[in-house]
């Protein structure tokens, strides 16, 4: 069994997945699309393609209701 944590190739595998989400954006979940949209922000081929992931997030991010908002750090009460 291949070690797959260990693998050279496996942030270009990690930003290929991240691009199919984002061209297919309507047929995924809005965290989908998120976390792709951060991918590419941090590790975008070029500074056009990082920025264009930054404001698909914030345009993502802007359809959910404050309301129902949460930050990473938030922790869900009970």
């Amino acid at each position: 069994m291949t070690d797959l944590i260990h693998a050279p190739d496996w942030p270009a595998d990690r930003v290929a997945e991240a691009r199919a989400v984002i061209a297919d954006a309507a047929h995924h979940s809005d965290r989908l699309v998120t976390i792709a949209c951060e991918v590419l922000t941090r590790h975008g081929a070029t500074e056009d393609e990082r920025e264009e992931a930054r404001l698909l997030r914030l345009i993502v991010d802007a359809r959910q209701p404050v309301r129902g908002r949460r930050r990473d750090g938030d922790e869900v009460q009970r």
